[in-house]
């Protein structure tokens, strides 16, 4: 007999052991009905099928998802986290007893909390006999449900007969014609889909990525299958939300390749800053060289690999640079050409390390563009040197650096006319209150009928008098005010504020879209960003460490300095003590055991008033920079737009205000004369011995106080008639200069009719509101 066989037990102990098995089988039988949903009663948990399953145990309750959004006597009451997914606990609870009462017409029990919404019909059923029996159920507006006999349905295309095609998604073979397992494409006429493949792909893919897999139609394909049953849900792709999916594209190229690398640390050596700093090929990103091996003079420059450099010959559009000597270093007879080959040692890369820079997203792609040396890197103050002061000082005596002047300004002003592609030739008129010209905006701008890429009219609108405005001139006063609103924070260099009123009304978003369409339609940029700020918007918060001086309320700048300026521990803990209740109230409060501590507390305390203080307005403010692509642009070319987003406008000179305006000359004598008093009168100006200045002769003109990044359109003119006084028309950027006898007289009038003109706009009060 086998050792431990049940015919050894007594009769007893026998039936024992039966009476805890049974008692064990009816618990595990009440524990499955625990966990059965409360309105189906099944304990099925498939999220593609019914929707996510979930227990709370604190109310004894399991739900699926679909049961709960489809049932007809119930509503989202709550906020998002309050009960369950938004409904509340006592009107589920209610729901369950309805359903209670009404009997499944398909499997009979009683339970049914869902009925078709068609106004003749009675049906009502559980939501998974539902789907068994091929009811459509709309996860859209009134998440409306359709029996069997009334579920809408797919037209069949006239003169359509019965052919085969492969599912582009799990490519099997798929008849031409609707059905509820089969739909067609709204938008491609010979793309059939299973509705399993289309519901498992809308599933992971999300509202932002769901759309035709034939021609990628987003709008028109995701209505027509909300319409056909399909739940599409508002969430990121599901490879979006991998943890370090996209790792590796993090990674740099860092190797110089030309044929004989000069540096004595290897070819891998990388320091920024000197002329052994890494610059990649700007086509492939896959090859590099060290600044002192090539024929670039500077960082700035680009560089092009010999095979890339190859292609372009090829294909024409290829110009050879004149052969420099190489800067900062050793002279050796190699030639440009020899030093830019690659290293025969070494094999290429494989084609996908090759396109790592192309495949990554733009946001990954921009983190890393900037380069070690950047002049983001630097403070301010001299960032603003290094990028213009020394390149104007030397452009006078070596007009190749002039040249380079250009093009840095040119970057930026051609990735705005980029976007002015998206400008239409419809025109919208604006009607502007000067005396209110936030409110105006907003209300312009909330318009049904308003679109951004729309080209824009101003009609000025004050009193019982309405005159046709200058495009500038609106969105330079709009800027204007702007930099002064409340919505932002700082003395010159600004950080969003938290204006609770402003978050409730949507202003952040408001202004994110003003500055956008501003940038777009030529108008100025606002002047006002912080670093911070800008590093917010384009690398996001998590990568941005504010400093003290973002905080402009006095008494954390004192509580931050107390602790920063601590000498020991005793110190530090006492500053703690002063502050508990602050740093208790933001949730910094943290335990101190040493002088260290104080730095982290710090970087807490500047993280929590500057960056998280302002999550909400920051959202929104993104969301309103996204207007025509700006955002995009900004995160893809930061160093191009920290140039005009964080500084003040390169100051006016002579030289730039007369290179501004094309002059029309009329009779050669007089306008010679007359042009000759008009460039003594802007060297007067600049010397400050006028009233005038610079900035307001472009005002009178133009409607601007600076030049916008895309320049002035139409171009700025002057033309000169005999008339006493100077005529500025704003809305064709024209000058008319009176011809005059004298240059005093010349300069009189000038002085007379600007300020005159000016007098009264300074005056009044054009910033109101926000």
């Amino acid at each position: 007999m086998a050792a431990g066989s049940c015919e050894d037990l007594p009769a007893a102990s026998l039936d024992l052991i039966s009476k805890e098995l049974i008692s064990m089988n009816e618990n595990n039988l009440c524990q499955l009905q625990n966990f059965a949903c409360v309105l189906c009663k099944r304990t099925d948990d498939h999220p593609e099928k019914y929707g996510e399953k979930k227990t709370y145990h604190d109310y004894n309750l399991t739900v699926h998802y679909y049961c709960l959004l489809m049932s007809s006597g119930i509503w989202q009451r709550g906020e998002e986290k309050d009960g369950v997914y938004g409904f509340l606990i006592e009107d589920i609870r209610k729901e369950v007893n309805r359903a209670s009462k009404l009997k499944c017409c398909i499997c009979k029990k009683n339970g049914a909390s869902i009925g078709c919404v068609s106004s003749k019909c009675k049906r009502s059923y559980h939501f998974p006999c539902g789907v068994q029996k091929e009811c459509i159920f709309q996860f859209t507006e009134n998440f409306g449900s359709f029996c069997w006999d009334h579920r809408p349905v797919q037209n069949t295309p006239s003169g359509h007969c019965t052919v085969s095609s492969q599912c582009t998604i799990c490519l099997e073979y798929v008849e031409h014609f609707p059905t509820y397992s089969i739909l067609g494409s709204p938008c491609c006429k010979n793309a059939w889909f299973h509705r399993d493949c289309l519901q498992v792909q809308a599933l992971s893919a999300g509202k932002f990525f769901f759309k035709c897999p034939l021609c990628n139609n987003n709008d028109k394909f995701q209505s027509e299958m909300l319409r056909m049953g399909i739940h599409i849900p508002e969430k990121d792709a599901s490879w979006e939300l991998e943890e370090n999916a996209y790792q590796e594209l993090l990674q740099h190229y860092q190797r110089c390749d030309v044929r004989r690398c000069r540096c004595k640390e290897g070819r891998e050596y990388n320091e920024p800053d000197s002329k052994w700093e890494i610059k990649r090929c700007q086509y492939c990103g896959s090859s590099g060289t060290h600044l002192a091996c090539s024929s670039i003079r500077t960082w700035r420059q680009n560089w092009e690999c010999f095979e890339c450099r190859s292609i372009i010959y090829n294909s024409g559009n290829f110009q050879r640079p004149k052969k420099r000597s190489l800067p900062n270093s050793e002279n050796i007879g190699i030639t440009n050409c020899l030093l830019e080959q690659p290293s025969p040692k070494f094999s290429r890369q494989s084609p996908r390390t090759q396109n790592k820079d192309s495949l990554r997203s733009p946001k990954i792609l921009h983190q890393g563009s900037l380069a070690p040396n950047s002049c983001l890197d630097k403070p301010p103050c001299s960032r603003r040197l290094t990028l213009i002061s020394p390149l104007i000082n030397v452009a006078a005596k070596n007009p190749s650096t002039k040249r380079q002047v250009t093009t840095l300004k040119r970057d930026v002003s051609n990735i705005l006319r980029e976007l002015g592609y998206q400008i239409r030739q419809k025109t919208r008129k604006l009607s502007i209150n000067k005396d209110n010209i936030w409110d105006s905006t907003i209300k312009g701008f909330r318009r049904r009928n308003f679109n951004p890429s729309d080209t824009i009219e101003v009609l000025f609108c004050n009193g019982n008098e309405n005159i046709n405005g200058s495009k500038h001139e609106f969105l330079s006063l709009l800027m204007g005010h702007l930099e002064s609103s409340s919505l932002f924070e700082g003395s010159m260099s600004k950080n969003l504020s938290f204006n609770s009123e402003a978050l409730k009304e949507n202003l952040y978003y408001e202004a994110g879209r003003m500055i956008a369409i501003s940038l777009v339609h030529g108008g100025p940029p606002p002047f006002l960003f912080s670093k911070t700020l800008f590093n917010c918007l384009v690398y996001g918060p998590e990568n941005t460490e504010p400093t003290l001086e973002d905080v402009e309320d006095n008494n954390v700048i004192e509580i931050i300095t107390k602790i920063k300026s601590s000498k020991n521990l005793t110190h530090l803990k006492s500053a703690v003590r002063d502050c508990f209740e602050y740093l208790s109230q933001i949730g910094c409060l943290r335990l101190v055991t040493m002088l260290s501590d104080k730095d982290m507390l710090v970087k807490d305390i500047l993280m929590s008033h500057v960056i998280k203080r302002v999550k909400a307005p920051l959202d929104s403010f993104q969301e309103g920079l996204k207007t025509l692509d700006v955002l995009e642009k900004m995160q893809k070319y930061p160093e191009a737009f920290y140039s005009i987003l964080c500084h003040k406008p390169e100051r006016l000179t002579t030289k730039i205000l007369s290179d501004l305006f094309t002059m029309h000359m009329l009779s050669e004598a007089q306008d010679t004369r007359a042009m000759g008093f008009w460039m003594s009168y802007l060297q007067d100006v600049e010397s400050g011995e006028s009233v005038i200045t610079l900035e307001d002769i472009l005002v009178f003109a133009t409607g601007c106080r600076s030049i916008p990044p895309v320049g002035f359109q139409p171009t700025p003119s002057i033309k000169f008639l005999p008339a006493d006084y100077p005529v500025g028309s704003k809305c064709f950027n024209s000058l008319t200069l009176p011809i005059t006898n004298t240059y005093e007289e010349f300069q009189e009038n000038m002085d007379f009719a600007i300020r005159n003109a000016l007098g009264l706009a300074k005056e009044k009060k054009y910033y109101t509101g926000y």
